[in-house]
């Protein structure tokens, strides 16, 4: 079903709509516009609004697709699927009216959203910088969407395409090596805000089932309904918000989703990179949860897009922060609180088909949550994009755990992804611990042998479980022959006290 929804400014004052409403001139959905990239290989989704019944035609290259609009001006249509090219001109007309869009490619199209760390710019990144310069000449696109919040799911977002890449550090790093590797088109949609978390960029219906969600959703109806409503209201007659309402309204669920993502389904595009999770790791409880979130996200949003819609989350890196309910402050330590349990919960997005992690196990900063090593980030995410589009032509994965074992004193862990199994510095492994019955951990002495690590350490004589990198911080050197990190692992099933 098409959906429709009041604008903002008339949700927030109250206003009613008659069906005069809706007489308007011919237009296009947001998404749309000169210098677009559109999804090759797919069919292409295409819809806007006219004069209520008349019918609506689009044309680009040797195609032409014709509908009617219903009796609000809403129509949509779709284009049969199209190769990687251009530049073409995409012609919509309908009474007497037209739009030409000049300029309009034909590539691979990604969804780039989350917090602060895919909002970041590449200004303070000079490896990142350069490559910025060289995507200007190159065939990347963005189409950057301006931050709002809404109470209700918009039709519209203030949106522009953008010749080149866009600010984000992540995402110009991404298309840029996605380009490279495809040599097609490719274009990014910048859409993330900083400190918001994964509820802020969902939809209501996901309350059910979801108790912290629920909660979330009640205290917007309540307490904080009219403090949104007057900044919404102060932000329709031009007055800026100061920094602590912007915070405020990026922090509330569900009004992000309703104002910077909703608005671009379904928009033809491969997929999502999702760099997102900082605000949902503050305890235990929250970073457990994160996991079953992200899933019935990914979901839904293959109800907005189809099914194959895929999703590459950016897994958090190390930083030197561990939860007020530890029973260790230690940074190292496998027993702390650390954001080694929300990596775990990242992880359960595997268990949907077409979905990818991008490691970064061995990225990070120990006091900076803003870390500025994004450039493996982008190729990595980039190693995921191509192996989902042709599974086995690259290895896209570090080494994970396949199998455990305990040999005497030794635990040994059978890895795959392993060819050229080696350490970055050419020492032993590190970042392995070793535990007993009495789950009390030991850093393990690890030695390579084929796809398998050996490990032990003198006052473990008989191991029982195995951690690696599961830790806020931890120090680690074990990669591939494609020099991907391996993937953090736990061997026991107990959960954090």
């Amino acid at each position: 079903m098409f959906r429709f929804f009041l604008p903002l400014a008339l949700i927030c004052l109250g206003f009613q709509a008659t069906s005069s409403t809706f007489a308007q001139n011919l237009e296009l959905a947001s998404p749309f516009g000169d210098h677009m990239v559109l999804q090759r290989e797919l069919p292409l989704n295409i819809w806007g609004w006219s004069k209520p019944n008349t019918q609506v035609e689009v044309a680009i290259a040797e195609q032409t697709a014709t509908t009617q609009a219903d009796d609000q001006g809403r129509w949509k249509l779709q284009l049969k699927p199209m190769p990687a090219g251009g530049p073409f001109t995409l012609t919509t007309t309908s009474d007497g009216q037209s739009i030409k869009l000049e300029d309009v490619l034909v590539g691979e199209v990604w969804i780039c959203s989350g917090q602060s760390n895919m909002q970041m710019g590449y200004g303070g990144i000079p490896e990142i910088k350069k490559l910025a310069e060289k995507a200007k000449s190159l065939p990347i696109r963005c189409l950057s969407v301006q931050q709002d919040v809404a109470f209700e799911p918009q039709e519209r977002c203030h949106a522009r395409w953008i010749v080149g890449p866009g600010s984000s550090a992540v995402a110009t790093a991404f298309a840029y090596d996605l380009q490279q590797a495809l040599d097609v088109p490719v274009a990014v949609i910048e859409t993330s805000w900083g400190s918001s978390s994964i509820e802020g960029w969902m939809p209501r219906s996901l309350a059910e089932g979801m108790p912290h969600f629920q909660q979330q959703l009640k205290q917007l109806d309540t307490k904080d309904h009219d403090r949104v409503a007057k900044l919404m209201e102060d932000r329709d007659v031009g007055k800026k918000w100061i920094r602590e309402d912007n915070i405020y309204l990026r922090t509330r669920p569900n009004l992000l989703y309703n104002a910077m993502l909703y608005p671009l389904a379904p928009f033809t595009v491969r997929g999502m990179v999702w760099y997102q999770g900082e605000a949902n790791a503050g305890s235990i409880a929250s970073m457990k949860q994160y996991g079953d979130t992200l899933t019935t996200w990914t979901k839904h949003l293959r109800t907005l897009w189809p099914e194959d819609f895929q999703v590459l989350a950016v897994m958090l890196p190390r930083y030197g922060r561990v939860a007020s309910s530890s029973p260790t402050q230690d940074v190292a330590s496998p027993a702390a609180h650390s954001w080694a349990w929300f990596r775990e919960s990242q992880a359960k997005l595997l268990t949907l088909p077409g979905t990818g992690i991008a490691n970064t196990i061995d990225l990070g900063d120990v006091k900076d949550i803003h870390p500025k090593d994004k450039r493996p980030i982008g190729k990595r995410l980039a190693l995921l994009a191509e192996n989902l589009r042709k599974p086995g032509l690259m290895e896209s994965s570090g080494p994970q755990l396949a199998k455990f074992k305990v040999d005497g004193n030794t635990a040994i862990v059978k890895l795959s992804h392993a060819e050229g199994l080696t350490t970055t510095d050419g020492k032993s492994p590190s970042g392995f611990w070793i535990a007993g019955k009495d789950r009390q951990w030991k850093p393990a002495t690890a030695v390579i042998d084929g796809d398998t690590i050996r490990l032990t350490n003198q006052e473990v004589t008989k191991p029982t479980a195995v951690r690696y990198a599961f830790t806020a911080f931890p120090s680690v050197n074990l990669v591939n022959a494609q020099q991907l990190p391996a993937v953090p692992f736990r061997t026991d099933d107990d959960s954090p006290q």
